[in-house]
C-alpha cells in the first residue's frame, strides 16, 4: 500500500475509536451522537480507502474481504448505537 494511503488509513483507524470515547465523555446524549456521526464518518472513509486499495492491487481479495467484514460491523454497531441513545433522548 502506498505511504499516503497507510497514512490516511492509520488517521481514519485511529479517529473512530477517539471519537467514540471522547463523545462518551460529553455531558448529552445530543453531543455523544455527534461525536458517533464523526466516528462513522470516519468509518466509511476508511471502508472508501480499502476499495481504492483493492483496486490499485494494494491489497490483495482476501485481505480486503476481511477488513472490509470488520469495517462493515464497526459501521453497523456504531449505527445501531445511534439509534440506541436517540431512543433515549
Amino acid at each position: 500500500m502506498s505511504y499516503e494511503l497507510q497514512a490516511i488509513s492509520r488517521r481514519c483507524v485511529t479517529s473512530i475509536p477517539a471519537n467514540i470515547a471522547e463523545g462518551s465523555g460529553r455531558k448529552s446524549g445530543k453531543e455523544f451522537t455527534r461525536f458517533l456521526h464523526i466516528a462513522l464518518g470516519s468509518a466509511t472513509e476508511l471502508e472508501t480507502f480499502l476499495i481504492i486499495a483493492q483496486r490499485l492491487n494494494y491489497i490483495d481479495n482476501t485481505t480486503f474481504e476481511n477488513l472490509n467484514i470488520s469495517i462493515t460491523e464497526i459501521i453497523r454497531m456504531t449505527v445501531g448505537l445511534i439509534k440506541s441513545i436517540n431512543k433515549t433522548n
